[in-house]
């Protein structure tokens, strides 16, 4: 599932995209296509993983979810989701979720925990964090509204970085320890960002898909933990569990 860093590379690929009209709109996607004729885009913004593109009244919300994927001015050998023609070019959107977002985003979007957001606040995620002592932490990092844009990377990189263990409980952290996940979220994701857009990310994991653990040399803990039952990569000697 591609996570918030990718979705910000995408919404910067189709930055030029913004002011042009959508000739033609067609896609197996449950959406009235007929309302996006002759429309003109008017932005192009992400929100953690969901990709916006804003005409005038409404946003088209495109969700790659696990296996979703894109053509810019090329298509793939399979149906699209949905196809957006222009004059001269055309986007194509492949096994994503898509929706039609008819409210103001600032009604629908908290852009505070969005962890590459410029109007992300650091307060705000704590709040949020407050909210649920009993979450685990490998269930937290995945929740979009708290870490809106982390994703399964991002988790098992962060709780490494910060030596926190995937099983420890949120209300169990020190407040000292809160802070450091939170503003370790926010650094990890500028991060992957960087090594995402050089194509050098995967040489930078400590953690995540890795089997023997770089601090301790021994070997890595491969489990599917929480709720969410997403794989954790984690070492038992460096990472304390907090509960």
């Amino acid at each position: 599932m591609p996570e918030g860093p990718s979705i910000v590379i995408l919404k910067q690929e189709l930055a030029s995209f913004k002011g042009k009209k959508v000739l033609a709109a067609s896609g197996y996607a449950k959406i009235d296509l007929s309302r996006l004729k002759d429309k003109k885009i008017t932005a192009i913004k992400s929100w953690g993983k969901h990709l916006l593109i804003c005409f005038r009244g409404f946003t088209i919300r495109i969700h790659l979810l696990l296996f979703g994927t894109y053509r810019i001015n090329e298509r793939k050998n399979s149906n699209p989701t949905l196809r957006l023609s222009f004059e001269k070019e055309e986007l194509n959107f492949y096994t994503c979720a898509v929706r039609i977002i008819d409210e103001p985003l600032a009604e629908v979007y908290d852009w505070e925990i969005d962890l590459l957001s410029d109007a992300w606040n650091a307060a705000k995620v704590m709040k949020q964090l407050k909210k649920v002592p009993d979450m685990l932490l490998c269930d937290a990092l995945l929740n979009q509204d708290i870490f809106a844009g982390s994703g399964n990377i991002i988790k098992n990189e962060v709780l490494f970085r910060t030596h926190l263990h995937p099983l420890s409980k949120v209300g169990k952290l020190p407040l000292k320890k809160k802070k450091e996940l939170i503003q370790e979220a926010r650094q990890y994701s500028f991060d992957f960002l960087e090594w995402k857009k050089a194509f050098v990310l995967k040489q930078h994991w400590l953690a995540h898909t890795r089997k023997t653990c770089p601090r301790c040399h021994i070997p890595f803990i491969k489990e599917y933990l929480g709720t969410t039952q997403r794989r954790s990569f984690f070492c038992n000697n460096c990472q304390f569990l907090y509960e």
